[in-house]
Formats: C-alpha cells, sequence, structure tokens
C-alpha cells in the first residue's frame, strides 16, 4: 500500500494558487525596523508577488500539486 504525500504546513501557510494556478508569496523585510524603511517601501513590501519561474517546481512539489 503507497502512502500519500503530505503537504508541507510551513509552505502551505507561505503560499496561495490563484484562479490561474499562479503562485503567489508574501514579500520579506516587512516584518520589524520599519522606522528606517521609507513609507513607499514598507508599501510596496506589503503586496503580494508572484513565486519566479526557477522556483514555482519546487514548491508545487512543497504543496503536493
Amino acid at each position: 500500500m503507497t502512502k500519500k504525500m503530505k503537504t508541507d504546513k510551513g509552505a502551505a501557510k507561505r503560499f496561495k494558487i490563484t484562479g490561474n494556478g499562479k503562485l503567489i508569496r508574501g514579500q520579506a523585510n516587512r516584518s520589524h525596523l520599519l522606522e528606517k524603511k521609507s513609507s513607499t517601501r514598507t508599501r510596496r513590501l506589503g503586496r503580494e508577488v508572484a513565486v519566479s519561474q526557477a522556483d514555482t517546481a519546487s514548491v508545487k512539489r512543497l504543496l503536493g500539486i
């Protein structure tokens, strides 16, 4: 009997799949030391961005897609 592959729960909390099947991730550098960063920079870092093409395959494997 083969076992099902389990979803990596750490990855599941960090990545989302859009309706079209793209992978979305949050950006780094928004958790602390925000006073020295400009408002423009912190606002930009708050947005989610697509996972790079090079990392897509490994992220999909972690999510069990």
